[in-house]
């Protein structure tokens, strides 16, 4: 797929955007009854598809310090040893050790006053991919399948979402929008290679088929179908020439540097590869590659060889996308499950501290060079704008142009929203 996928839809000269003229010749086709409200929506879907929207995660498992990341507090009790440097925005500051995401930050929004309520890895991690809080009584989707079935082409070849470690499934969603996880960024993914010619290859399928079919008539229709959704990614994947954007050898060897030669760093690279071929949500994982942010001790040694592997590779990602042209239609979501307590413990440690953490977005023509919000001078509480997860979820739907109040039906019946609750912070989009 070329780059010309993901520019940008711009206005003409009257102002008038090809996605409004949609809009508004299917709205008048429903009035006129020339259309259901059916054919509208797929419409709308298809034409919301063809703009090559992407999200990239990096997601710091284990909850980073802000003090360390992106608020530190020099010079006072709770802020310990660590150190402000200047950006390349005058009056913006963030931690010493992240020099290369200090000259990006003319791109980068960092909010400050992130806040929530839950302060368990399990139960705040499912809340921060899929917006919701566990409940036992259904499994809800993450924020990537969610988005995948709204942007995702169902003929693209590669999977809609591609994780670089374990993340948070479909849910009710269904197998095709399962996350691909990828253990070793770089390099073809195992097992995709056919022992035989594809031609053979494909009459094997066409056997199993027939197999599952005879199956599916004596009541087992439910598990064929799952089956047949599975093999069908599958296959398709494993035929595909696109399957080459997972190997990332061809690229220059200055580049990868650039972002590292680590997991993390490759899987920055991968990512950026992923969505210019078409794929609709990465996640990056930190906490799969050896950058465990749980920093209940020895914090300030930990957090200084987290960052020397992920400033990098973020603001890397940052300046490659932008040299591609796929910087305004990709969200760079950089965040953790909370953040750590201001008080440092006896063990040279922060806890976890759901209260007031950070934040960092860019891309999808966000509005960059800022702070969002601010913590007190102690780092103990919001001081004022206060973000909670859904309102940064809804951001993201919105730099994406999916409706985060669009709802699924869940087995049970239930509607259920994209996302919970929140809305799209307004200073984004200034």
């Amino acid at each position: 797929m070329t780059i010309a996928r993901h520019d940008q839809l711009k206005a003409n000269g009257s102002g008038f955007s090809r996605r409004s003229f949609l809009h508004q010749v299917s709205a008048g086709a429903l009035a006129a009854g020339t259309l259901s409200l059916r054919d509208v929506m797929t419409l709308q879907a298809a034409e919301l598809r063809k703009q090559g929207k992407s999200v990239i995660l990096l997601w710091m498992g284990g909850g980073p310090s802000q003090f360390e990341t992106f608020d530190p507090k020099p010079g006072t009790a709770n802020g310990g040893p660590t150190e402000a440097i200047s950006t390349s925005v005058p009056g913006i500051k963030i931690a010493q050790g992240w020099d290369q995401t200090a000259k990006m930050m003319d791109d980068i929004a960092i909010i400050r006053s992130m806040t929530n309520k839950e302060g368990s890895h399990p139960r705040a991690t499912y809340q921060m991919h899929t917006g919701y809080i566990p409940s036992g009584s259904v499994k809800h989707p993450s924020f990537a399948a969610s988005i995948a079935k709204e942007l995702a082409d169902p003929k693209f070849d590669l999977p809609a979402v591609v994780s670089v470690g374990a993340t948070q499934g479909a849910g009710f969603l269904g197998v095709n929008f399962e996350p691909f996880v990828v253990a070793d960024p770089g390099s073809l993914p195992q097992n995709v290679a056919t022992s035989v010619e594809s031609t053979r290859y494909r009459r094997r399928l066409g056997l199993l088929d027939k197999l599952e079919g005879e199956f599916a008539e004596r009541g087992g229709d439910v598990v064929v179908e799952n089956h047949r959704q599975l093999y069908g990614k599958t296959s398709k994947m494993v035929l595909s020439s696109e399957l080459k954007a997972f190997d990332i050898s061809d690229e220059p060897q200055s580049l990868k540097d650039s972002y590292g030669d680590n997991t993390f760093g490759r899987g920055c690279l991968l990512a950026r590869r992923l969505v210019e071929q078409g794929t609709t949500f990465v996640e990056i994982s930190a906490r799969s590659s050896q950058a465990n942010w749980d920093t209940h001790q020895d914090n300030f040694e930990r957090t200084a060889e987290n960052s020397a592997m992920i400033d990098p590779a973020f603001a890397t990602l940052i300046r490659d996308l932008k040299d591609r042209g796929l910087f305004q239609d990709t969200v760079v979501l950089w965040t953790g499950e909370f953040g750590r307590t201001p008080k440092i413990n006896p063990r040279g440690g922060r806890d976890h501290y759901p209260r007031v953490f950070n934040a960092a977005i860019a891309g999808g023509g966000l509005k960059g060079g800022q702070v969002i919000g601010a913590s007190t001078k102690d780092g103990s509480a919001v001081e004022r704008d206060p973000v909670t997860p859904g309102d940064l979820f809804s951001s993201v739907c919105r730099a994406i142009n999916v409706n985060p109040a669009k709802e699924n039906m869940s087995p049970l019946g239930r509607p259920m929203r994209i996302v919970d609750k929140g809305e799209p912070i307004k200073a984004l989009f200034g």
